[in-house]
């Protein structure tokens, strides 16, 4: 790249640096699932050996035999200054948060405060398929306000699906997906401020997952926090450095409160606090404070595959269309001109050997679609497209 806004310094690029025999020894989801000879491009692991000072900590932990209980708010400290130095927000007050074992388990902790069984919580399909499993298993009702064509937050939707929803005197909730999985949608100050301000206009309470903020591909993007917008005072934030550094298996989330929803979070059951790994909490922090180089390094090299990818899908795949998110490494194609049925990842493991999400879970707006996952080599991106344009032969 000629220019971008990461610093780097001197690391190389991650996504480079294992080959496919490397990665097939891993154990976790994405290369165990399926079979040796399909290219897993689905779940969201990144195919990268992990930032060095994330190793340190967690070697120096095993060789302490520190391996007891969580306590403290060295984690919290940490993100607050990563906040501080990355989004330039300065609102994180470390004593409005709480460890939780992860983010979609802090969801749903913060969803019981504020919601009862049988409340709606609303949101943006397509979106994060577990938002609609787990919502619906602790006894609330999921309601739709589905993105406009253009894959962002569609406020007039909202607003009707807000007063819908409170109609009845109730209370509602709303789940919102920032940046948004799975179209990369970086939401932005002004749209974040809207949504804030319709939720205190209706009494709808906001749960924001943040858990893709540190990863920001676009260079001419720029993450805003929910908490940091007019308005937001009575939202919530789950955030946490296991998407930035994959950390999915070192469980460890960080709950924080607006202002306004201190006595909220204060209710939080202390035994959830219980629920994260320890080993888990130093990794994270340990991104978080000293992991910033590498996270460069990968967000460059995630650029560089963004911009692959579409040139890919030009070429080999004309009839898929796709909009280059801004954030996260996943990619969202609409197969739907490929006559590939509701589908289309089926079609593609079959017959070409590339695992990808299938877009139904994922909501209203699924069906037709399936999510790419960017975090590869850009080998593996380019071997991967080339065996989907095979599979329509």
């Amino acid at each position: 790249m000629t220019s971008n806004p990461w610093d780097q310094a001197g690391e190389p690029n991650p996504l480079r640096a294992l080959t496919p025999d490397q990665l097939r020894r891993r154990t976790s989801m994405k290369w165990r699932t399926h079979p040796a000879d399909v290219l897993p491009l689905w779940v969201a692991e990144m195919d990268v050996p992990l930032a060095r000072p994330v190793v340190r900590a967690v070697t120096e932990a095993m060789e302490l035999g520190d391996t007891g209980y969580p306590v403290g708010t060295a984690y919290a400290e940490a993100l607050a200054a990563f906040a501080a130095k990355r989004w330039g927000w300065d609102g994180l007050a470390v004593e409005r948060t709480a460890i939780v074992p992860d983010v979609m388990l802090g969801v749903v902790e913060m969803l019981k405060l504020v919601t009862g069984p049988g409340d709606p919580v609303i949101v943006n399909p397509p979106v994060y398929p577990p938002f609609y499993q787990f919502v619906t298993h602790m006894d609330r009702r999921v309601v739709e306000a589905p993105l406009g064509p253009d894959l962002r937050i569609d406020l007039g939707v909202l607003e009707a699906v807000f007063r819908r929803a409170v109609a009845g005197g109730g209370r509602a909730a709303f789940l919102l997906c920032s940046p948004h999985n799975p179209t990369g949608t970086v939401h932005t100050a002004e749209e974040l401020a809207a949504v804030a301000a319709l939720a205190e206009r209706y009494g709808v309470r906001v749960v924001a997952d943040e858990i893709h903020a540190p990863v920001v591909t676009a260079p001419d993007a720029r993450f805003v926090p929910y908490l940091g917008v007019p308005g937001a005072e009575r939202g919530l934030s789950l955030m946490s450095a296991s998407k930035g550094w994959n950390l999915a298996g070192l469980k460890a989330a960080l709950a924080v409160a607006g202002p306004g929803a201190a006595a909220d979070l204060a209710r939080m059951p202390e035994e959830v606090g219980h629920g994260p790994s320890h080993i888990g909490v130093l990794a994270h922090t340990a991104a978080l404070r000293d992991g910033t180089a590498w996270l460069d390094a990968v967000l460059a090299g995630l650029d560089e595959n963004r911009r692959l990818l579409t040139g890919l899908l030009a070429e080999r795949l004309p009839g898929v269309v796709h909009r280059a998110g801004e954030a996260t490494y996943l990619a969202w194609l609409d197969c739907r001109a490929l006559g590939l049925g509701d589908e289309p990842a089926d079609v593609f493991l079959d017959r070409g050997r590339v695992a990808l999400s299938s877009g139904v879970p994922f909501g209203s707006g699924g069906p037709g679609h399936v999510r790419l996952n960017l975090a590869t080599s850009p080998e593996v991106l380019t071997e991967a497209v080339r065996r989907m344009a095979a599979a329509l032969e």
